[in-house]
């Protein structure tokens, strides 16, 4: 599972904050609510050459599988995309009335993997008169551009077929709908292309062979797991993938060769029995300064929880934050015997918990370019309790995040000038030690009911991932503010009350301010929102730990006695564990839609106001560093790296690298959905 943060800050702010810091830029551009944010990699340039060498063809899996992930969530994703990107040299040609919203949009459609917004689901549309664009467009294919027309289509035939798709907000509205509203299905209410022609009704009763890495579809009335694998669906794609993690291997460690290999394998296969081999094998290579994530892992795009969305990074090892994140992990037993839930749910004997810190090089599909902050893997809870985790902090991706963090945030909603000092001070601090807790003792603790096979999620179903991210955000919430920190030199003695604090007041203003990214409807789509906004107005509804105060018209999330808010913490847990180990589906479909889902219109739109004030965006997506060989004949003698600071092209960058399997992928689509 993985953690995932927010906001960065204003031109000015940042130019501000450049001239203090490194010198070098990060916030690049704005569109629309998203920030684009640099990622830089320092100390790659030292890895020694073997080590660049993998870090280069574990770069090139990454950009392979990427389309991957854009076909998983909208079916019509790829001719979309194809169209727009055939526009991009055309804009300059274009009149400022289509050039303008189309930029914008083509950005905000590579930022969030479709025409649907990352954090509410909900479908942004092309803010430009469809006859303008279509003229534009027709004038682009006369010069030459190539359009993504199905065999025997003409342009008007595939302009009028992607019209609504382009424009039309209440056509295929929500990419992922967990709760749907009254006699409504989660799956036909979410136009992810995980399912097709599905219903949930449709699936009781059904043994999926392939749960993680396949897409169902109903043919002829049968049910049909179309498996992701070489053979089956994104053969082309999972080839290349495989192509290169073949290349990476001979520069490998050996425990990182084996995992690579099962990885190769599982591609080829599909399996379970392989996907988990590798997961074992990932996770008992605890020592390799290079890693990679590959492959079909979270399940939040699901609306069942069930379904692999692909991702990839490629990240290698920060040794001096690794030290203080090692720390939770040697004591992992430590904090799993003092669980405050039923001791029938602890692990008698914590083994393999692993962390580090790192620095990424590229996240793509699911992880990129809007990604997160802290991951803790494999999912399965079977191979957690018998062979562990490993969890990563994103050290740069955090310090970009830092970096681009407004100061005028803080302080709109922040009560008084003691908050704003303490969340200037340990703002950054505390919430990397919270992040880290959460991934590395939240994720990785607890056992579950033997009943449930290790399948929690199969009990909790739609809810299962908002539960999960709910238990890790809570453990980490209770064991920061124990003395334990200070025991292991993980906050200072004479602060610790202050960084408590600091956290736990920052804890309560995201549960406020993240309503200003749901700006359609009042419900909260998004697991990790839906679990941050459960805790505080459960917190508030159960203790005295949290009050909303209003002064001069705007509302105030106050943190009073830290005592009364771990407490609550504790007593909030407990009944989480209970409900993930015993998949008691309805206490968890209770609590989170009773306090995580639903919120008052009127609170988001004074949060709208207050942050639109500040010009302050709601997410960001990141560059990634640009890895170019250096080549002596046709071997490969060293990899330079670079910082493009260019968000539009290396978006068509990472398509060209693409486009023979891309082609092969559109002729797919073509032959499943006729003209």
């Amino acid at each position: 599972m993985e953690t995932r943060q927010g906001p960065a800050e204003s031109k000015r702010e940042h130019a501000e904050r450049t001239a203090e810091g490194d010198g070098r830029p990060y916030l690049l551009e704005r569109v629309g609510e998203a920030a684009i944010v640099q990622l830089y990699a320092d100390g790659f340039t030292a890895l020694p050459r073997r080590e660049k060498l993998l870090v280069w063809h574990l770069v090139q899996a990454a950009i392979a599988g990427r389309d991957i992930y854009f076909d998983q969530r909208y079916a019509h994703n790829l001719e979309m995309r194809e169209l727009l990107e055939a526009l991009v040299p055309e804009w300059s040609r274009m009149p400022g009335d289509v050039r303008e919203p189309l930029a914008r949009y083509t950005k905000l459609f590579w930022i969030n993997s479709g025409p649907h917004n990352n954090l509410t689901a909900q479908k942004v549309v092309l803010e430009c008169s469809p006859d303008a664009f279509a003229r534009e467009v027709q004038a682009a294919a006369l010069r030459g551009a190539r359009m993504p027309s199905r065999a025997g289509e003409p342009l008007d035939a595939l302009l009028s077929r992607l019209r609504p798709l382009f424009f039309d907000k209440s056509v295929h509205r929500t990419v992922t709908s967990k709760t749907p509203g009254e006699g409504q299905d989660i799956l036909t209410a979410s136009v992810n292309n995980l399912y097709e022609g599905v219903t949930a009704a449709d699936l009781e009763g059904f043994e999926e062979a392939y749960p993680l890495n396949s897409r169902l579809v109903k043919r002829d009335g049968t049910l049909v797991e179309e498996v992701y694998r070489i053979g089956g669906r994104y053969t082309p794609y999972i080839e290349r993938v495989c192509a290169h993690l073949e290349a990476a291997v001979p520069y490998a460690t050996p425990a990182m060769r084996r995992a690579l290999e099962a990885l190769v394998r599982f591609y080829q296969t599909g399996s379970a029995d392989d996907r988990r081999a590798y997961d074992v094998a990932w996770v008992e290579d605890r020592d390799s300064p290079v890693d990679t994530i590959n492959g079909f892992v979270e399940i939040y795009m699901d609306a069942r929880g069930r379904k692999g969305a692909w991702e990839a990074l490629v990240y290698y090892l920060h040794p001096e934050k690794t030290a203080a994140i090692s720390r939770l992990a040697e004591h992992a037993q430590w904090f799993e015997d003092r669980m405050p839930w039923d001791p029938r749910y602890r692990k008698p004997r914590v083994t393999g918990v692993t962390a580090r810190a790192i620095e990424v090089v590229i996240e793509t599909g699911d992880s990129g370019p809007v990604t997160p902050i802290g991951i803790n893997l494999p999912n399965d809870q079977e191979i957690r309790e018998t062979h562990g985790s490993k969890s990563v902090s994103l050290s740069n991706v955090l310090e970009a995040y830092e970096k681009s963090t407004p100061r005028a945030f803080r302080a709109e909603f922040s009560w008084d000038e003691d908050e704003i000092a303490r969340a200037t001070r340990w703002g950054a601090y505390a919430g990397e030690l919270t992040t880290n807790l959460h991934e590395v003792i939240g994720h990785g603790s607890g056992l579950v009911s033997e009943s449930l096979r290790g399948l929690p999620e199969a009990g909790l179903e739609e809810q299962f991932s908002a539960i999960e991210e709910s238990r890790a955000d809570l453990v980490a919430l209770y064991f920061i503010a124990d003395p334990r920190m200070v025991e292991l030199d993980l906050i200072p003695a004479a602060d610790r009350e202050d960084v408590v604090r600091a956290e736990y007041e920052s804890y309560a203003r995201n549960a406020l301010v993240q309503l200003r990214r749901v700006r359609d409807g009042a419900q909260i789509e998004e697991d990790h929102m839906r679990n941050r906004q459960m805790i505080v107005r459960w917190l508030m509804a159960h203790t005295d730990a949290i009050t909303a105060a209003t002064r001069d018209g705007k509302t105030f999330y106050r943190v009073g006695s830290l005592a009364a808010f771990r407490s609550g913490v504790a007593r909030l847990l407990s009944e989480v564990q209970r409900i993930k180990a015993e998949g008691d589906y309805e206490a968890a479909r209770a609590l989170i839609e009773t306090y995580g889902v639903h919120f008052d219109p009127a609170l988001r739109d004074e949060v709208v106001a207050r942050v639109d004030h500040l010009d302050m965006p709601s997410y960001t997506a990141f560059v990634m560093p640009r890895l170019e060989p250096v080549r002596h004949g046709s071997e490969i003698a060293d990899v330079l790296i670079t910082y493009p600071g260019d968000f539009t092209a290396q978006m068509l960058e990472y398509a060209e690298a693409a486009r023979p399997q891309r082609e092969e992928m559109l002729r797919l689509i073509a032959s499943e959905q006729p003209p």
